[in-house]
């Protein structure tokens, strides 16, 4: 446990910040998880709107600093070439 004031303060920032991220990371797998059926499906119209919902809140993951924006461009390429290849 933390015995200054500040660090005590800066726990309680942690524990805030780590539950943002948490929601933020599960955001992203559900994305993903849903974006993965519709290719397994072979549905492109799905496939194309679960595509702009992974892209969407891979983005908004990376502005607020929870993945690194080259991993946010990597899965959202990775994820196109998945659908590109069902099409």
């Amino acid at each position: 446990m933390p015995n200054l004031k500040s660090a005590k303060k800066r726990m309680r920032q942690n524990e805030v910040r780590h539950a943002r991220n948490v929601q933020v990371r599960t955001r992203v797998k559900s994305a993903r998880r849903s974006m993965l059926e519709a290719l397994e499906a072979k549905d492109t119209e799905a496939g194309a709107e679960a595509l702009r919902v992974y892209s969407s809140v891979l983005d908004k993951a990376a502005k607020a600093g929870v993945i690194k924006k080259n991993t946010a461009v990597r899965r959202k390429t990775n994820a196109a070439n998945g659908l590109r290849k069902i099409a």
